[in-house]
């Protein structure tokens, strides 16, 4: 045999056994591949059927909640006439009250818990569900003489809990004088809080302040809050005023939506 021949002979008898190695690869790799997919797949689904779950679990109990609440219609505007507290109480002792907003979905009785994550993952009823619920800053005394309440809810992908706050931020919701009062019902009675800043901004704490020193303080606190409001709604807030602060998330929990308001009632 030729050294020619003998050369092309080996080289082809290494492309063999390349080709060898590289089936045996793939009879490896392909399985391990499909079931990777198969995991993700059945995870997916997982996550999902969990999510649709707590999306029916909370509307049925909101219909549930709703039904402590006397309504009536004033010019084509619904509006809170009285809220059942003791009927909310025997669902759920944590409650303190009832927060709306015109023109958006926001409209959930509140709860308050001694911390400020386990309403994140819990609803009305107190059964684990991940879109949780509407809830208060655990910092806030129950008879609300804080001068900042604040209400937090999450912003849920099927537009429930403060999902629609993000409308706020919307020409067409806060030219609407009417949005520009914001109800929170309380034991003590009804309140209205007028709106004078919304604005978005990335995660902090320092919006959801609840204790100042000094009223300079509460004064440079106003200030701030006042000056990030994407329109000046000419609404003046001194050191005497409560104000109601409700938060949610926004692009992949980076930001925050916020509206401030103060009392009025």
């Amino acid at each position: 045999m030729s050294r020619k021949r003998g050369k092309h002979f080996d080289n082809q008898k290494e492309i063999r056994r390349k080709g060898k190695v590289q089936n045996k690869k793939n009879k490896t790799v392909f399985p391990l591949f499909r079931i990777v997919s198969v995991i993700i797949i059945l995870v997916c689904v997982f996550y999902i059927a969990i999510w649709l779950k707590g999306n029916s679990d909370n509307n049925e109990m909101l219909e549930k909640a709703r039904s402590a609440v006397t309504m009536e219609n004033v010019d084509g505007i619904s509006k809170i006439v009285s809220v059942d507290f003791e009927a909310l109480k025997q669902i759920n002792s944590d409650t303190v009250g009832w927060i709306k907003v015109n023109n958006t979905k926001v409209d959930y009785p509140v709860v308050q818990t001694g911390n400020n994550s386990y309403y994140l993952n819990h609803s009305f009823d107190k059964s684990y569900n991940v879109l949780g619920w509407v809830f208060m800053d655990y910092r806030i005394d129950e008879n609300e003489t804080d001068k900042n309440i604040t209400i937090y809810g999450h912003n849920a992908k099927n537009g429930s809990m403060f999902a629609s706050l993000k409308d706020i931020l919307k020409e067409e919701w806060y030219s609407n004088e009417e949005n520009l009062n914001v109800l929170y019902v309380n034991e003590e009675g009804s309140h209205t809080y007028k709106v004078f800043s919304i604005y978005q901004i990335e995660e902090e704490t320092y919006y959801t302040n609840n204790f100042f020193s000094s009223d300079a303080e509460y004064e440079e606190f106003i200030d701030v809050i006042k000056g990030r409001s994407i329109v000046d709604f000419g609404v003046d807030v001194t050191k005497d005023d409560q104000i109601l602060t409700l938060s949610t998330c926004a692009n992949n929990n980076k930001y925050r939506v916020v509206l401030h308001a103060k009392k009025i009632i």
